[in-house]
């Protein structure tokens, strides 16, 4: 034996049932309030990026990319590079990890004269001192918050007129065209296996998916 089954060809009644059961699956997807939420949501943190959001901006690989490029050219990328690794830090439990973070954070982003140091107040870069002595996952908020506020109201306004951001902003529309243009064909692709008795195997398959659902 070779280990293959023989398919059975579909009759023409076998091929209707399949499609409108299709049909029935498509139309149910398609009413899904589940499905319209999602688009929705993808819809409008797309809006969010292009409406200049830097909370949305940084939510987003290629808008961190982006922005700390943009960034660097004004040499104050270590803003970002402090965010980020605050944002790590909070996600942190174990006390060995946050004694060890906490300790990396501040002389890379905190200690004075260092040269990856972060513009912070004397009381904020004091206060994080004596958290050092028991670091939370709160150790860096306060100070987070400032270098943030600082990036979104200096950095960030500059950086949503350069070319950087143009980038971005140009690059969201061609990756909502290709993801569409992939969906028709999937769909198309569907379709064609509906109406080609030659594709029994795979109806069948289908079907048998249908019925599990």
């Amino acid at each position: 034996m070779n280990g293959f089954c023989k398919a059975t060809p579909l009759g023409l009644q076998d091929t209707n049932t399949i499609h409108n059961a299709w049909k029935s699956r498509m139309h149910h997807l398609i009413q899904s309030p589940l499905l319209w939420r999602k688009l929705n949501r993808q819809a409008t943190n797309e809006t969010s990026l292009h409406g200049e959001s830097l909370e949305t901006l940084l939510s987003q690989k290629c808008g961190q990319i982006a922005f700390r490029n943009f960034l660097k050219s004004e040499f104050c990328e270590e803003n970002l590079d402090f965010w980020l690794a605050c944002q790590e830090f909070k996600t942190l439990d174990s006390p060995q990890e946050l004694t060890q973070k906490a300790a990396h954070i501040y002389e890379e982003f905190i200690r004075e004269e260092s040269p990856t140091q972060v513009n912070l107040d004397f009381h904020t870069r004091d206060v994080i001192s004596q958290n050092l002595q028991h670091p939370s996952p709160s150790c860096f908020v306060a100070a987070q918050k400032k270098i943030y506020s600082l990036m979104e109201n200096g950095s960030f306004s500059r950086f949503i007129q350069s070319e950087q951001y143009k980038v971005v902003f140009d690059a969201a529309p061609k990756q909502r065209g290709l993801g569409k243009h992939r969906k028709a064909l999937r769909i198309k692709n569907t379709g064609d296996l509906i109406q080609h008795d030659s594709k029994a195997i795979s109806l069948q398959g289908d079907l048998c998916l249908l019925h599990k659902d």
